[in-house]
């Protein structure tokens, strides 16, 4: 079926964030004495928000301590402030596919486990260009995904059926939010995970490259 709107997962989809999201959560561990976790690491700590992204990157006996998490977490996001276009880019081909989505007057929404302010931030340095409704981070207002909450919203704010939008994300935790929205999962293989886990966790279709959403839209 065509689909009428698409739903863009932010960090691994649109933007290449994860050099920048490694250094500063290597910033912040070495300020508190704990070891750095490589990018490779770093690319299985992200995707189900920062709570999780510190959960994971502390060492198992300080990952139990909420003193601890709750000091790493404000050592990461003030590092993360100062560092987040350092080497943050948009994928290859990402300008080109929202050029052409733009053209067709397909609308385009982000729904991002980053913070909303920092979410916010990324797409008016990045995607000024471009025109995003909503842009939805993490808020206390919504659960984070997979929850499908932060999507179904979406839908309802733009008055297009879930079935209706294609939902382009490179992680389970999009693959799964996807499917409980009754959104068409669409993996993004340029991104953080594999197709392995993609597939495994719904993804319908598996894109090589950003242009290649184009023919599935019909």
């Amino acid at each position: 079926m065509p689909y009428r709107a698409v739903v863009f997962d932010l960090d691994g989809t649109l933007l290449d964030t994860i050099e920048d999201l490694a250094d500063s959560m290597n910033a912040a561990l070495a300020r508190m004495g704990h070891p750095a976790r490589t990018v490779a690491e770093c690319k299985l700590l992200v995707g189900d928000g920062l709570e999780a992204y510190i959960r994971r990157a502390l060492p198992s006996a300080a990952a139990g301590d909420p003193r601890e998490r709750a000091r790493l977490g404000e050592l990461m996001q003030a590092e993360y402030a100062v560092r987040n276009s350092r080497k943050t880019r948009p994928y290859p081909g990402v300008p080109e596919l929202l050029d052409a989505l733009t053209a067709r007057r397909i609308p385009m929404a982000v729904l991002s486990n980053k913070p909303q302010d920092s979410t916010l931030i990324l797409i008016r340095h990045y995607f000024s260009r471009w025109s995003f409704t909503p842009v939805f981070g993490a808020r206390d207002t919504a659960p984070v995904k997979p929850d499908p909450a932060g999507a179904l919203e979406i839908a309802a704010l733009l008055g297009i059926a879930p079935p209706e939008f294609a939902y382009v994300g490179d992680t389970n935790t999009d693959m799964r939010t996807a499917c409980a929205a009754g959104m068409f999962p669409v993996g993004a293989l340029w991104g953080f995970r594999t197709a392995e886990e993609l597939r495994a966790n719904g993804a319908r279709v598996l894109l090589e490259a950003p242009l290649d959403l184009l023919p599935i839209l019909g």
